[in-house]
């Protein structure tokens, strides 16, 4: 990568800034296989527990008596407090330490999993939602405070390769993505609702001690900057915005999408579960590819942004179809799509953290894991805003309009952020230009006027 961060030596535990600049290991060394098996345990596990209530949780709430609406905000409320606890603990990550909030945030989200999957004994109304939007918030607060710590840590251990190795372990959150919801399901249809929550649960709670022993520590001095500072930079708004649109089309699916399929195609709970993994398994493949290419070629990442959103947009658009295109509602088409916003969403995705930490540095920032755990926290943060809005405004759009309106309406949040982050970079572009013009007119003055008294 072309910034600051490559110039820090991968694989140190302090903030020193040994080695060549640049330089890139071609061996991976002992603590980074430990980190990247560690970050691998946390994404699969725990995005399999997050994953399996697609299938089945919508139809199982409805039973006990909550709306569409409410099932949305029960997905919904997931994000809003990982939003919380990702600004939260990116800014107190020196202060709480990577490795015990990485270790503490697993603990929770295993033992709330398992503690999710007793509550179909509860009563129907109000006792029973209730439940499930408290249990659902502490899940959020140990995942959140999980992965700012694994992203940082990450960061920390691959200064040169950030896009390339979160690339890369997007395959182990798209294979938690793609197992969960059809194990779910058939775990549903096999043994009822409390297996799936219990089993998952256990399997991410005897992660532990495994990271206990690998997952390295790394200790830092607490940074001067804030998220505010970071924030107001206007490219890393913009990217905020763009993280957020993508994740309110991923959050918009979770609680509607095996309503209509179950409603248009009557396909079992069981099958429901793999029409999500078109769009896991292209996401999960397509994920390290275009983590490979902004690392090695980092002036792709502005198009991938553009593009990637654009591509979203138009899928969302063809989901239902939406009905002014007058196409028939198939399911084969439903799962192409899927599989080509799993490729797009890759590509937009995947730029955001390298992008915001380049912009971090260019103005400011100090290396360290103290800007990592702002950027980590910044954007687990934005992606948590837009899982909160997607649900609630899927469930809400699905009650009022229909699947295929409500789809097209999300899809205008990916166009939007595309084409904004298109006027960005062209004006940043011309701004460069005319900067760099300016500066040729100069030195040519300085020239000039260097030759003078030698012509007189």
């Amino acid at each position: 990568m072309d910034t600051a961060e490559s110039q820090a030596p991968a694989g140190t535990g302090d903030d020193g800034c040994g080695g060549s600049p640049g330089e890139t290991s071609r061996r991976l060394s002992r603590e980074q296989l430990c980190v990247l098996v560690s970050a691998a345990s946390l994404n699969l596990g725990c995005m399999m527990a997050y994953s399996i209530l697609g299938p089945f949780f919508p139809k199982e709430a409805e039973k006990k008596g909550a709306s569409n609406t409410m099932t949305g905000m029960i997905f919904g409320c997931y994000a809003l407090f990982e939003l919380l606890a990702s600004l939260v603990f990116g800014k107190y990550l020196v202060q709480i330490g990577a490795k015990f909030m990485f270790i503490s945030g697993m603990f929770i989200s295993g033992g709330v999993t398992i503690l999710f999957g007793v509550l179909d004994q509860l009563p129907d109304g109000p006792i029973f939602i209730v439940m499930c939007f408290l249990v659902r918030i502490v899940d959020a607060i140990g995942f959140g405070a999980a992965i700012t710590a694994s992203s940082s840590i990450l960061a920390k251990a691959f200064p040169n390769n950030v896009a390339t190795v979160l690339g890369s372990l997007e395959v182990f959150s798209g294979l938690g993505l793609i197992v969960g919801p059809p194990l779910g399901g058939f775990l549903y249809q096999s043994f009822g609702y409390e297996v799936p929550f219990i089993l998952l649960g256990c399997i991410v709670l005897l992660m532990i001690p495994l990271n206990l022993c690998i997952l390295p520590s790394y200790e830092s001095d607490p940074g001067e900057h804030s998220f505010w500072k970071l924030v107001s930079l206007p490219k890393v708004g913009l990217i905020a915005f763009v993280i957020i649109s993508l994740s309110s089309c991923f959050g918009f699916l979770e609680p509607i999408l095996s309503l209509f399929i179950l409603e248009k195609f009557n396909l079992p709970a069981g099958y429901v579960g793999l029409v999500f993994l078109g769009l896991a398994l292209s996401y999960t493949i397509s994920s390290p590819l275009f983590g490979l290419f902004c690392d090695r070629m980092p002036n792709l990442r502005k198009w991938f942004l553009i593009f990637g959103n654009l591509i979203t947009a138009g899928c969302y658009m063809l989901l239902g179809p939406v009905p002014i295109l007058h196409i028939k509602s198939q399911l084969w088409l439903m799962v192409l799509v899927l599989v080509v916003n799993g490729i797009s969403a890759g590509m937009s995705i995947i730029p955001t953290f390298p992008e915001t930490l380049s912009c971090a540095y260019e103005n400011g920032f100090e290396e360290g894991i103290s800007t990592l755990g702002l950027v980590s926290g910044l954007t687990g943060a934005m992606w948590s805003v837009g899982a909160f809005m997607g649900p609630m405004l899927g469930g809400f759009l699905y009650e009022k309009i229909g699947f295929e309106w409500a789809a097209a309406i999300q899809g205008l949040w990916a166009l939007i952020s595309g084409l904004a982050m298109g006027l960005f970079y062209l004006w940043e572009h011309s701004k460069t230009r005319r900067r760099s013009k300016a500066q040729n007119i100069i030195d040519t003055e300085e020239e000039e006027a260097g030759l003078l008294p030698n012509e007189t």
